[in-house]
């Protein structure tokens, strides 16, 4: 749940758009600490705020949002630059996103959280890491809660935005950015909308070679996206607040580049030798495309209680690239272009449109006991539907033109579709045992009714699974801003039915129930927030005994596998006289599996996150800003001898105040570094050799650009 009337605005470790004497007058309020608003200072557990300036500072200089979040969370991975967000976890574990509390994740992991909204509309980020236990799936890793913009009282208050990024490869190296909000109200009634409007151009490596498109889940090249976001708040009266959202939000290819593969049609065919062309038209392009509707209604004295209502309605549609699916022939085939009892590759191209309802409702009471115990407890019901459908080009035509037009044959089923029918119960409970000692302790309970459709002949079914997730922790206040934390708490990753059932009548539903995936941790922290420093560091130490594997056909299975993740995350900022300030971020992750013969040894690359660290240096003036960072994500390899080579990137960003408004001149990849992305090296793993040589799916990141962003409130 969104609260944010109870929200005031402050920064937290590694925040640093306000001098420190402005921060320490201000008191952080976040609500993914209990679900209610509740300030930093009182959370047991390692919480960020990420504000709209630190992040507008990121976004000015060239970066999307989710690079921006893998730069400033600590623990959070950096970014795979696509569009998807495949890999990038949270302590080494899946994370679970919200958009003014309503989860863009779902049963069918997409990975496209972060294509979602657009960073214009944001008013800032609540982070809460670890393993979670009141949000219910997806939070294994932790909480990621982006909360939006909304009017205030007077205006009509107008803000612009333009900007321009390039990193002068070519002529079609270029992408443009315009958006628009306009906000206001009277002590009654409060509006906000917002559009903001992203036009992509082609990108660029650090060699100066334009980016292979990413053909497993697709870039942002080419890309054009739009975000329309408004709201309304209503003071119903002195107690009563009511708020009703609605987002529309598109993200689609609209280019007219694409992979040309020269041996489609040869004798032997094969996926070498393939090049960038124009002339691509598909019947099927990328896309991603969501409409929300969010209501929320408090109310400050309801039984003596605060009382939360949330109601919503999540629509998703994600349409991928053609995808080069591998069928092999031992006969002849009508032209005879082998001989009789060869084996040969034949490439069939096919891509999949996959589409997730979310509908729910939370309710929610948060009442004090007595003076030192306080009791938060709802229940959360929620209804996710899905379905997904394959369409398959026409072989001939995509032979003729080397892959580059994918003319529609047919459209079948890809994945059988469901409906998951969850209701949970909660409770958490605070007991401030003395002046500095603050203990809590909280359950959650929730059931879930899987009902699977018939696909491709195999029956469907129906069966039910149930989750108890638990938490304990121990916050001790040491005084003059220092505290430490001791938590342990329980998440659990949602099983994917679409990709579970459906394989084989031999699983059948009603007699293979899933089970929730679940994970424990154990966490000790500590943070300290005075003088002229600001600073919070956690370990941690997490566990399961499942795990979701990968086959070759891509599909996936639950295994029996003990795996853990442990190490260390934290953030520092150090501020000077005149407005200097210096910090950085460290996450320190090693994730381990048990072997078969009972030893610990390296995860899967495929799987596993890296260890990475941030250092920047800036000043301010409140006219003119300047920020220098350096971003590395360190190797890694597992016991099988697969690595990935991890990559340092140095990021400047300079602004200045005018009459005319704010202008931003950003450099990302300062010193034009060239180096294969962490997805683009996994990919590789994924899909190679099987689905063809490695290149095709060793995504580049972007060599070095400048970002040239004007933005003005009126």
């Amino acid at each position: 749940m969104n609260h944010r009337h109870s929200i005031c605005v402050a920064l937290v470790a590694g925040a640093a758009a306000l001098p420190l004497q402005a921060q320490e007058q201000q008191e952080t309020m976040v609500i993914v600490g209990s679900r209610t608003p509740t300030q930093i200072s009182q959370i047991p557990g390692a919480a960020w705020l990420i504000e709209k300036e630190e992040l507008q500072q990121q976004i000015e200089a060239g970066a999307d949002l989710k690079t921006a979040l893998g730069r400033l969370v600590p623990g959070l991975d950096m970014a795979p630059q696509g569009r998807t967000n495949y890999g990038q976890n949270l302590r080494g574990r899946s994370v679970q996103v919200l958009i003014d509390g309503v989860s863009m994740n779902s049963s069918r992991g997409l990975s496209r959280q972060f294509d979602s909204i657009d960073p214009f509309n944001i008013e800032r980020i609540e982070v809460l890491s670890g393993a979670n236990s009141l949000y219910g799936g997806g939070a294994t890793g932790g909480i990621i809660n982006i909360i939006t913009r909304t009017g205030d009282v007077g205006g009509p208050d107008w803000r612009t935005e333009a900007g321009l990024t390039s990193g002068f490869g070519d002529s079609d190296d270029l992408d443009r950015r315009i958006a628009q909000s306009i906000s206001g109200g009277n002590d009654r009634v409060q509006a906000y909308l917002g559009t903001a409007y992203q036009d992509n151009g082609r990108h660029y490596d650090g060699n100066g070679e334009e980016i292979f498109p990413d053909l497993a889940q697709t870039d942002l090249q080419n890309n054009r996206s739009i975000d329309v976001l408004g709201n309304l708040t209503f003071l119903l009266d002195d107690d009563q607040t009511l708020e009703l959202g609605a987002q529309l939000y598109r993200s689609r290819f609209e280019g007219d580049r694409g992979v040309y593969f020269p041996n489609l049609d040869a004798a032997t065919p094969n996926l070498e030798n393939a090049e960038i062309r124009n002339g691509y038209r598909s019947d099927r392009d990328p896309a991603t495309d969501r409409r929300m509707i969010n209501l929320q209604y408090h109310h400050a004295d309801l039984l003596g209680q605060d009382f939360y209502l949330q109601a919503f309605h999540r629509e998703e549609e994600a349409s991928f690239r053609a995808f080069p699916y591998v069928e092999d022939y031992t006969d002849s085939n009508t032209n005879g272009r082998w001989d009789l009892g060869e084996t040969v590759h034949q490439y069939g191209f096919g891509t999949s449109k996959q589409n997730t309802d979310l509908s729910g409702i939370k309710a929610l009471f948060d009442t004090r006991l007595t003076n030192n115990v306080s009791l938060v407890y709802g229940l959360d019901l929620d209804r996710e539907s899905f379905d997904a459908s394959q369409m398959n080009f026409d072989q001939a035509v995509s032979d003729a033109t080397g892959g580059l037009v994918q003319q529609q044959v047919d459209v079948s089923p890809r994945y059988p579709g469901y409906r998951i029918d969850s209701y949970s119960a909660f409770l958490q409970s605070d007991w401030q045992a003395s002046e500095a000692l603050k203990l809590s302790a909280g359950v959650r309970r929730q059931h879930s009714d899987v009902k699977v459709d018939d696909f491709n002949g195999i029956p469907g079914g129906a069966n039910d699974y149930d989750t108890t997730l638990l938490n304990a922790s121990a916050l001790y206040d040491v005084g003059n801003g220092t505290q430490s934390w001791l938590r342990y708490s329980q998440g659990f990753e949602l099983p994917d039915p679409a990709k579970y059932y459906g394989k084989s009548p031999d699983v059948s539903v009603a007699n293979n129930p899933l089970s929730a995936i679940e994970t424990d941790q154990v966490e000790l922290g500590w943070r300290y927030r005075g003088g002229d420093w600001v600073t919070q560091a956690a370990m941690y130490y997490a566990w399961s005994d499942k795990a979701v594997e990968n086959a070759e056909d891509l599909s996936v299975t639950v295994i029996d596998e003990k795996k853990r993740d442990y190490g260390l995350e934290g953030a520092v900022t150090r501020y000077f006289d005149n407005g200097i300030e210096a910090g950085g971020t460290l996450h320190l992750v090693r994730s381990e599996q048990k072997n078969d013969g009972g030893d610990w040894e390296k995860r899967d690359a495929r799987y596993a996150s890296l260890s990475s660290a941030t250092a920047f240096v800036g000043w301010s003036d409140h006219v003119r800003s300047a920020r220098l960072q350096a971003n590395h994500t360190f190797d890694l390899e597992d016991s099988a001898d697969r690595k990935i080579e991890g990559n340092t990137t140095l990021d400047l960003a300079l602004s200045q105040q005018t009459d005319f408004g704010k202008f931003s001149l950003g450099v990302q990849n300062l010193l034009d570094e060239n180096d294969s992305t962490v997805w683009g090296q996994r990919a590789a793993m994924f899909y190679s050799p099987y689905y063809g040589p490695e290149y095709l799916y060793d995504y580049q990141g972007r060599g070095r650009t400048y970002t040239l962003t004007w933005s003005v409130d009126y």
